[in-house]
């Protein structure tokens, strides 16, 4: 599987995720999140995006639910924490959703 952006061709696993992590952009990422059913990427998902990439560059791994859920609440408040907000942003959620958008590494046991 590939995406084109920008007339560069970048190659994706058969389920979507990026291979080589260094080739991610934001451009990219609109394109992934269109397969991932997320015709649109808001500042609310950016935020997400940003988050989840933040994490994975300071701690070498993807952020499991329940932590990321903590670390939601502290920057954006209980509303904007839980599981349900970010399924309502991303439709698999975090680890299938979000994290193949944010370019990061597809998580053992994750189709």
């Amino acid at each position: 599987m590939e995406a084109v952006v920008d007339g560069k061709t970048i190659e994706l696993s058969e389920a979507g995720w990026l291979l080589n992590l260094e080739e991610w952009s934001e451009g990219l990422a609109e394109k992934i999140a269109i397969t991932e059913n997320v015709p649109e990427l808001t500042e609310e998902h950016w935020n997400i995006i940003n988050m989840a990439r933040e994490h994975f560059h300071d701690n070498g791994q993807v952020c499991e639910p329940r932590a990321f859920s903590k670390k939601m609440k502290k920057e954006y408040g209980k509303d904007k924490s839980d599981q349900k907000y970010i399924y309502s942003l991303f439709p698999t959620g975090l680890i299938k959703c979000a994290n193949k958008i944010a370019g990061l590494p597809r998580p053992k046991g994750c189709s």
